[in-house]
């Protein structure tokens, strides 16, 4: 599984918002951060990041304030945003196939499947990991410059019954 290159920009953009939000300019204040900024300061197409500031901010993970003084900001503290969400504001639901989602009907073994009935479970487990990934660990792997030692993967249990 991989994911869309959205998906992966839209991680690119939050990780440098989070970024972004703890650097504190000259007088205390903090520099304001707009989809121009967050575009350079991310490396990212500023086209590209319009589109996914209006989907992080649609999902309730930035918040945009118009006017003097207004900007974009994290809508709760990087620690409080998981990797799901982010992924989630850009694709949708996590899931691996269709078939789980209600109305789609998009493959020919649908009727009949033996395994549809499990994916909830594989498709909850992968949702699971990626929500025990804070943005503020990301961001913090890019301060430092070096990856930290890799935390360790969550327990899971899929138990399929015959």
């Amino acid at each position: 599984m991989r994911l869309s290159s959205m998906a992966d920009y839209a991680v690119v953009a939050m990780t440098a918002a989070a970024r972004h939000g703890d650097t504190a300019v000259a007088g205390g204040k903090r520099a304001q951060m707009n989809a121009a900024l967050l575009a350079e300061e991310s490396g990212l197409p500023a086209p590209t990041v319009q589109k996914l500031v209006s989907r992080l901010v649609a999902a309730g993970l930035l918040r945009s304030t118009r006017g003097a003084g207004g900007g974009l900001a994290l809508a709760r503290g990087a620690e409080a945003i998981s990797l799901a969400e982010i992924v989630e504001a850009v694709e949708g639901p996590i899931a691996l196939t269709p078939c789980v989602d209600k109305g789609r009907a998009d493959c020919l073994l649908e009727p009949g499947c033996a395994v549809r009935p499990h994916w909830p479970i594989v498709n909850e487990a992968l949702r699971g990991a990626l929500a025990s990934v804070p943005l503020s660990r990301l961001a913090a792997l890019h301060e430092v410059g070096e990856l930290h030692e890799p935390m360790a993967a969550p327990a899971v249990s899929m138990e399929l019954s015959e």
